[in-house]
């Protein structure tokens, strides 16, 4: 009676963990653009918590979503699959700039008819979904749509608006009321409904809280990159002058801080109206491009070196003084036009020092691809810019407790330059990381960093003198402190050479793997070889950068258990698998996970988004999909873990014995180290049983 309550607790325990996800239901459309011209909708509803990645995510990136349409002479494709602006982050793990959808997403394929018969399209989508504990192997999904024979003959619902002329067709009838829905099976217990004709409104894949906390971030960003620009040669100076400018020539206290006010106000309008033509030139598709764009990295690369060099002093960028000229002669008039124009007049004087650091501004808000964050960023630089001349307005005293001008208002300048340059590698990384030329790899990454922090530490500390700097005579105490800071950075950033992971700038450098040596320099798998290689058996290979053996190959891997007589873990895992990468960064290098991964179990690592054909001869049929020829080695690995496992989602981890029977209940992303140490020696203990 125990052993079958034992059994029944077993089976219920492996019931409620071994789940299907299908967190995506795909509905398609046919909308009417004009008599020969139509977009095929495609539409993704996205469960709570899930999010599907775009068309355009970059090289060595989680898995695209992609469309295919079959070649037919009944029609012709007119450019590529459209989509809407989605939500871009920038992922740590992938070091990459990544776009995705959540809730709903919008595709649209527009075609040109030349048939004036009635034809059916069978297209198909490839995507992938990830959560925050999971991610699913590629997954397709046929997509059918109905083209009518005539060209428009449907009745239009007042409500149904997709684009200006456009009208919904019924892929079975010519109402618009007709809803047919056809179900395409993707495995044995799930179905995905693909609803031919059922229209919704096209709706944005952007997560409102979460863009709210993008452009906060842009902002408080900008706020402080004012008050930086603020501390500049060019501008600081301004504040005492313009301020008893407005107090002397206003007929009372009143009147100049009412003025000086609209002096503020005046330039915030100016920047506001900089970074809304930015919006307005680029558009939302465009600013979304520029996190990926080579051509696009390479010139910010170029225009921040520009800017870096001018603020070291090499040269100053200004704008033509026959532009401040003329806006002095608007000033002098006097009433708000004339304040208006004192306010136009200082950001073209300034130019030399605030261009750098409104250029950059306005190049890291728009590569976020949100449309609106170059006008929010300027909204903060300018009222940062702004306030001080409204308060000390207000109160004049507050003047002689500004400090006097001097030689530390170039170093600020200098200190910003050398961030610029800094900065500029970073889009230098991102197009090499794009091309996969392998010219900017980790270490030379963090040796460029390295080299700008450690010389800015030594101008901080008065060893390195740059054009226009004053003599120094001492080092202050705030000058000290920074540059100490600084210096604690750079040594911080050199174990990165070693293979340290340097958990604090790890988006900006590339990943541990996009490196010369992924195990660290010095390591016996790096070049020189310092240690001792463990025996790597047939068909194995090292995993970097921990060191573990591995195989690829489930027959290989338990063939290879067998022999040794030990435990197998099957880890079901992904290239693009985020949280896979989490674990393997954050929970396996732990000495007590490691140790059991390198000595106790043998590693058989599956990867369900190979997409490296199977070999010929071994092509088969899927299972979950009759009809169709799996092509790639994951869509083996991916079919394998849901018919045996009843599970399809990653990472997600099997101990079993040398016959492939299970030790225990699998477990998915663990996070916990004690968790999951506990976790594998119950598999081990269960395995010497």
């Amino acid at each position: 009676m125990k052993k079958i309550v034992l059994l029944l607790a077993l089976l219920i325990s492996a019931v409620s963990f071994s789940q299907i996800h299908n967190p995506v239901k795909w509905s398609t459309s046919v909308v009417a653009v004009s008599e020969t011209k139509y977009d095929l909708v495609v539409q993704a509803t996205i469960e709570s918590g899930w999010h599907l990645y775009s068309q355009n995510v970059p090289e060595n990136g989680p898995i695209p979503t992609a469309f295919t349409f079959p070649k037919n002479s009944a029609y012709e494709l007119l450019g590529k699959v459209s989509e809407e602006t989605g939500k871009t982050v920038n992922d740590a793990i992938f070091n990459m700039k990544i776009k995705f959808f959540e809730n709903k997403a919008t595709f649209k394929q527009r075609i040109n008819v030349v048939s004036k018969k009635a034809f059916k399209i069978t297209g198909e989508v490839e995507f992938m979904v990830c959560n925050d504990a999971n991610c699913l192997p590629p997954t397709y999904v046929d997509l059918n749509f109905q083209i009518p024979e005539t060209a428009i003959t449907a009745v239009v619902k007042e409500d149904v608006k997709v684009e200006k002329e456009a009208v919904l067709i019924s892929t079975e009838k010519t109402t618009v009321d007709t809803v047919v829905q056809e179900e395409v099976a993707i495995d044995s217990t799930t179905t995905a409904t693909v609803d031919k004709s059922k229209t919704e409104n096209v709706v944005t894949g952007t997560d409102k809280k979460s863009n709210d906390r993008s452009l906060l971030a842009i902002f408080i960003i900008a706020f402080f990159s004012g008050f930086a620009a603020l501390l500049t040669p060019c501008v600081f100076p301004m504040i005492p002058m313009t301020v008893s400018f407005f107090t002397k020539q206003s007929k009372n206290r009143a009147k100049g801080i009412k003025n000086a006010i609209i002096y503020g106000l005046s330039i915030v309008i100016i920047y506001v109206l900089l970074g809304s033509i930015v919006s307005a030139v680029f558009g939302a598709d465009a600013l979304n491009a520029l996190s990926t764009n080579v051509w696009f990295n390479v010139i910010f690369f170029l225009l921040l070196i520009v800017f870096a060099v001018s603020f070291l002093g090499a040269f100053e960028i200004m704008l033509p003084n026959s532009w401040a000229n003329k806006v002095d002669t608007k000033a002098d008039k006097g009433g708000l036009i004339g304040i208006f124009f004192m306010a136009l007049a200082l950001a073209i004087v300034s130019f030399s020092c605030t261009g750098p650091i409104v250029g950059t501004l306005l190049v890291q808000a728009a590569a976020g691809g949100n449309q609106v964050g170059p006008i929010i960023g300027m909204l903060g630089f300018s009222l940062a810019l702004a306030i001080p001349f409204a308060l000390f307005a207000a109160f004049p005293g507050w003047l002689n407790s500004l400090p006097k001008s001097g030689g530390w208002l170039n170093t600020v300048k200098v200190v910003l330059g050398f961030l610029e340059l800094a900065l500029a590698f970073k889009f230098l990384s991102n197009a090499d990381l794009v091309l996969q030329l392998h010219l900017l790899e980790r270490e030379v990454f963090l040796a460029i960093w390295i080299a700008i922090f450690g010389a800015l530490s030594f101008y901080l500390f008065g060893k390195i003198q740059l054009p226009h700097d004053s003599p120094l005579s001492h080092i202050s105490v705030g000058r000290l402190s920074l540059g100490l800071l600084t210096l604690t950075f750079t040594i911080y950033m050199i174990p990165g050479l070693w293979g340290a992971p340097l958990n604090l700038i790890s988006a900006f450098p590339p990943a541990q793997h996009y490196s010369e040596s992924p195990y660290g320099v010095g390591s016996s798998q790096g070049g020189s070889a310092t240690a001792a290689t463990p025996e790597i058996p047939e068909g194995a290979h090292l995993m970097a950068p921990h060191n573990i053996v591995a195989f690829t190959d489930y027959d290989l891997g338990m063939a290879y258990a067998k022999k040794v007589n030990k435990p197998v873990m099957l880890d079901f895992t992904g290239y693009a698998c985020v949280n896979c990468r989490k674990m393997e960064q954050q929970v396996w290098p732990k000495e007590q996970i490691l140790s059991i991964l390198k000595n106790e179990v043998v590693l058989i690592s599956l990867y369900v988004d190979d997409k490296r054909p199977l070999p010929a001869g071994e092509e088969i049929e899927s299972k979950l999909r009759p009809g169709k020829q799996l092509k790639y080695v994951g869509q083996k690995w991916s079919e394998f873990q849901t018919i045996k496992y009843k599970a399809n989602a990653q990472p997600f981890y099997v101990l079993a014995d040398t016959d492939g029977e299970n030790l225990l209940d699998p477990v998915g992303y663990t996070p916990d180290v004690q968790e999951y140490h506990k976790w594998l020696k119950t598999g081990l203990a269960n395995f010497k049983k």
